[in-house]
């Protein structure tokens, strides 16, 4: 495939819905189809990168299931200058959830698993302390992030990578295995299903039970039978250092972030960039670890529910995965639900009228991602291959508003093109 980079200078970056103009600001490469129906969207994203002196961007929008979209905006990668592509790779971090969360909905739906099990039953877990809650732990309880981990209470387990290492015994960095069996050493913060407090262990455990239930790998699971399926087939699991970089993977640039400290065995405690060894994404799998393009993420989310196709998933599934957990979580003070909460691997907001918005973020160091699936049949992905902080925030959380903002002010759609002609140059 070849890319015509166009350069977009000032002109293009005036009256960008939701931003200000700016009388100075660094020309963007951009790469991907254009049309002029979508400027609206150019000039967010141009502006957004240049002003906030991010690396790269790529951002892929959907219509009615149909990609109308697919941009890639500054530098992939600052030492060798390559641009980002609407098709570069970056790791997804924490929208790797929804993947893991469709992945059990279609064990469930095949009969092969209940959302209801008890994770511990089904992994055959033995709990050394609190077991009698720990054993209840439910599926469905690690998907919604209501389990009884609390990171701000205790610590998450799949960032302590050295300490699980030592207290073990084992050979540096811990596994999905060994930081499992570590946790069977605490206890819960909370009674399970009692409160949310978002927990990446939860779905690591999650992973574990996709690999029980199938027999295969979470990995190889996932490709064969949720991702091909959907016609998705550059997604991987990523690998945490710089030579497991992957074919049109960008570089994670990490500005403004401490250097951290290797957790693996061959230079354990040597400093290292925060994005290449101061934590191991392969134990991260099921929560953070795939990496991907925005064009594959658009995908993804389109096939779960497109008008005139089928849908990956059945309607019931789709239901239990947009409804909010059971009582007392995500309930104001009269007992009725809040507007906004955590489902099955995605967060909702009700808007009324039957109509709700889902979207998930994804953080990393050198890495800031965005999935949104609007009510009005609009999907985008947004990745940056840095989070440097844009006026207080991750730059997917910065953007999140503007982005809404952005396709409003777009008065005509192309008709929208079959994906793999829309990359075609």
């Amino acid at each position: 495939m070849h890319l015509r980079t166009v350069f977009l200078g000032n002109m293009l970056l005036l009256a960008a819905p939701g931003l200000a103009a700016t009388a100075e600001v660094e020309s963007v490469g951009v790469t991907g189809r254009g049309d002029k129906r979508l400027e609206p969207l150019d000039r967010l994203m141009t502006d957004f990168v240049s002003r906030h002196q991010l690396p790269g961007a790529s951002l892929a929008v959907t219509r009615n299931g149909r990609l109308v979209y697919a941009r890639g905006f500054g530098l992939a990668d600052r030492q060798s200058g390559d641009p980002v592509l609407p098709t570069s790779r970056f790791r997804i971090a924490s929208l790797s959830k929804p993947v893991t969360s469709v992945a059990i909905l279609q064990l469930v739906e095949a009969g092969r698993l209940k959302l209801d099990d008890p994770v511990a039953e089904i992994l055959g877990l033995e709990p050394e302390v609190d077991a009698k809650r720990s054993r209840r732990v439910t599926v469905r309880q690690c998907l919604q992030h209501t389990g009884g981990w609390d990171r701000s209470a205790s610590f998450d387990p799949m960032f302590q990578s050295i300490r699980i290492s030592r207290v073990l015994g084992t050979k540096a960095p811990a596994g999905p295995a060994e930081v499992i069996r570590f946790m069977q050493k605490w206890p819960l913060d909370f009674d399970p299903g009692t409160r949310y407090a978002y927990s990446n262990y939860g779905y690591c455990l999650l992973g574990r039970v996709i690999e029980k239930i199938s027999g295969q790998s979470y990995e190889r699971y996932v490709q064969a039978r949720v991702l091909k399926p959907m016609g998705v087939t550059r997604m991987r699991v990523g690998r945490t250092r710089i030579e497991g970089r992957a074919k049109g993977e960008v570089r994670y640039h990490v500005d403004g972030e401490k250097v951290g400290l290797s957790v693996f065995e061959e230079d354990l405690g040597k400093r290292v960039s925060r994005a290449y060894g101061a934590w191991n994404l392969e134990a991260m799998d099921s929560h953070g670890a795939w990496i991907a393009s925005a064009v594959d993420m658009v995908r993804f989310a389109s096939a779960l529910e497109s008008p005139g196709r089928k849908p990956f998933l059945k309607v019931e599934s789709l239901d239990e995965m947009f409804e909010p957990p059971a009582a007392p979580v995500s309930r104001k003070s009269d007992g009725s639900v809040e507007d906004v909460f955590y489902g099955l691997g995605f967060s909702v907001r009700r808007l009324g009228d039957g109509r709700m918005n889902q979207w998930h973020t994804g953080s990393l160091p050198g890495t800031s991602t965005l999935l949104v699936r609007r009510h009005d049949g609009m999907a985008w992905a947004v990745m940056f291959n840095s989070r440097r902080s844009c006026a207080g925030k991750n730059p997917a959380s910065a953007i999140d508003p503007l982005v809404h903002g952005a396709v409003d002010a777009v008065t005509e759609w192309p008709d929208g093109d079959a994906f793999d002609e829309l990359l075609a140059q």
